[in-house]
């Protein structure tokens, strides 16, 4: 096993962004102070550092090497660019008397030109004074925004800025769009000042680039991405927010704790989200993007904590989740006013809509007929708007688009990282038997009433309380019939569970994720496969969810099929899936990107198909 490559962080109070100072009263208003020492911390897979490096390699390779028409990825790119006029381009590098870049000193600020938004949400600029390319966030291609840097990446050839003002809006920048009087400094939203469709284009080419980057696929093996389904709903749609507040002001030392004594709050302190690149929380009354219900128990809820003040020894986060009543409109209840909730009335039923705090309580949730409820602490998807698209979706594409005569149908489900039932329920109809397996027992709990309150039978839809690899010991389903869908946390899959994944090889695979990321990172493994008897995978299609519209966020629905192969064409085939970290495959008129560079699904090397030794990418070292 190679060792893990480790970045080096500041411990500081600014959210891992370099200096700053404790009191901040306006975006861009840090200044200098004592640089602390350095503490060492494990680059995560598919973290936001690797992601912006990433995108900061290729694009200072294409500024470094050439002008390249149409590929630097911006928010108006076009699915397939025109091939590129390549112009020579001067190095604007100023140096000094030594030889050396000179970069604008810390917490200055400078003009910059917006050439691209990152995957990460950010805005990638350029200085006449060189080529560095600076990170400025709530910015737009073409805008020219005036920012405050802050620190300086001289080896990754990047500088992280704060945003200070725009002084000329880009093509695609309107502020007459943002609705909150909180954006460019609270870092919940990133795009409130581009246009729907801009958003939704923007979306498809963080799930091209993330395919590209992570993947380690030469590109035919890659479909044409398609395109983002958008939410119906662009504002107050999320169902659940976490407002905190933190702790109050002072020192106590440990004898005293021990004694009895603690500190008090001498003033209500500020409740809401984090400010962008602070560890400091910004006061927040209300989210435009929660829904209605959500936005009155955030009222509710400050001026409770602000009455209660003496209660609270330490800092809490304040659970915001909403949960519906549905009374069918035959119903007297139909036509009553419930206090605090919110009434929503369809032609054939009422629904009340009260937003719930206790973490141990039970939330209810519609995806159109089927009902749903769970630990309203526990996960849950957050925008109910764009839960029957999303669900249909995958009813849509679960089973084979054109199936052979001579294959033998699909009968059973199974459904790693259940949750409380979402896709085992959503798509039981379609299948004899179904199984949903999570690590939680409360969420099986939670699984398994739900499948009662929508009149499904225990042969319908089972039910497993275990770790997901454990799955493949316990379920007897013919793997010809079977289909699986994944819908891991962040982090995706591990070694153990792919690997029995493949050993079991069903028909298809449905991988379902909030980080496309890693989803390609660990779709690029079932392609690629491994040894030991296991099968390949081909992708069928890709595609985006705008599941959180005005943020840089976007989940990734990949739909793959078994490849049907002897032994010595899946030798062949495997081969050619693995693209050498070192010599990455860019399409032609592609600008060259750090590829299968930046990571690998796991430590040390794998062997293939053929029994091969291939070498794992090597894990760089990301200053943070």
């Amino acid at each position: 096993m190679e060792p893990a490559h480790r970045v080096k962080h500041h411990e500081d109070n600014s959210g891992g962004r370099g200096q700053d100072t404790r009191k901040r009263q306006f975006q861009g208003g840090r200044g200098p102070k004592r640089q602390r020492t350095r503490k060492e911390k494990l680059v995560k897979e598919g973290s936001n550092d690797e992601v912006l490096v990433a995108d900061v390699r290729a694009l200072f390779a294409a500024q470094k090497i050439s002008t390249v028409e149409s590929t630097t990825w911006s928010a108006t790119d076009e699915a397939s660019p025109r091939e590129p006029e390549v112009i020579e381009k001067e190095d604007k590098t100023a140096t000094s008397t030594n030889g050396v870049a000179q970069l604008p000193e810390l917490f200055t600020e400078i003009e910059v030109k917006v050439v691209e938004i990152s995957s990460t949400g950010d805005g990638l600029a350029l200085h006449d004074s060189s080529s560095q390319i600076y990170v400025v966030p709530f910015s737009a291609p073409g805008d020219i925004i005036k920012a405050k840097v802050i620190r300086h990446f001289e080896e990754e050839h990047y500088s992280l800025a704060d945003f200070v003002s725009v002084v000329e809006a880009g093509p695609l920048r309107d502020d007459s769009r943002i609705n909150c009087k909180y954006f460019s400094t609270c870092s919940g939203c990133q795009f409130q000042m581009l246009d729907y469709p801009t958003q939704l284009k923007h979306k498809k080419t963080i799930v091209e680039k993330a395919y590209k980057n992570f993947s380690q696929l030469p590109p035919e093996l890659v479909p044409m991405i398609e395109d983002t389904i958008g939410s119906p709903l662009q504002y107050g749609y999320r169902t659940k927010l976490t407002p905190h507040f933190d702790g109050p002001p002072g020192f106590i030392s440990k004898r005293d704790k021990m004694n009895g004594g603690r500190l008090y709050f001498t003033e209500a302190p500020n409740i809401g989200f984090m400010g962008k690149g602070l560890k400091r929380t910004l006061d927040i009354e209300d989210c435009p993007i929660g829904t209605d219900a959500v936005r009155m128990g955030m009222k509710r809820e400050r001026s409770k904590v602000v009455k209660e003040l003496d209660k609270y020894k330490r800092g809490a986060t304040i659970l915001l989740r909403e949960s519906t009543l549905r009374v069918q409109n035959d119903d007297d209840k139909a036509s009553t006013d419930i206090p605090d909730t919110i009434k929503v009335t369809s032609p054939s039923y009422t629904d009340f809509k009260s937003c719930i705090t206790d973490n141990n309580a039970t939330s209810t949730e519609y995806i159109d007929d089927l009902v749903f409820t769970s630990i309203a602490g526990s996960f849950f998807q957050n925008n109910n708007s764009i839960l029957p698209k999303f669900t249909q979706y995958i009813r849509d594409h679960i089973l084979p688009p054109a199936p052979s005569s001579t294959d033998r149908p699909i009968k059973y489900l199974i459904d790693a990282y259940s949750g409380s039932g979402l896709f085992t329920i959503t798509l039981s109809s379609l299948f004899t038997s179904s199984t949903g397996i999570d690590i939680s027992a409360a969420s099986i709990t939670s699984a398994r009433e739900n499948a009662i309150l929508n009149k499904l039978s225990t042969s319908q839809c089972t039910f497993i309380a275990a770790d997901a690899p454990e799955l493949f010991k316990s379920v007897t389903y013919p793997k010809d019939e079977t289909v699986v869908v994944i819908d891991p946390p962040r982090k995706g899959c591990d070694e153990s569970f792919l690997s029995q994944l493949l050993k079991f090889g069903p028909k298809r695979v449905v991988y379902v994720s909030c980080n496309v990321h890693t989803q390609a990172r660990d779709v690029g493994i079932l392609v690629r496969g491994m040894e030991d008897g296991g099968v390949r995978y081909k992708i069928e299609s890709l595609r985006g969810f705008d599941f959180f519209p005005q943020t840089g966020h976007v989940e990734g629905v990949a739909v793959l099929s078994r490849v049907e192969t002897t032994g010595e064409e899946r030798t062949s085939t495997a081969e050619q899936a693995f693209v050498d970290p070192q010599t990455p495959n860019l399409p032609k008129g592609r600008s060259c990107s750090p590829a299968g560079q930046l990571t690998s699904g796991f430590d040390g090397p794998y062997k293939l198909a053929s029994g091969q030794m291939a070498p794992r990418p090597v894990t760089r070292r990301f200053p943070g």
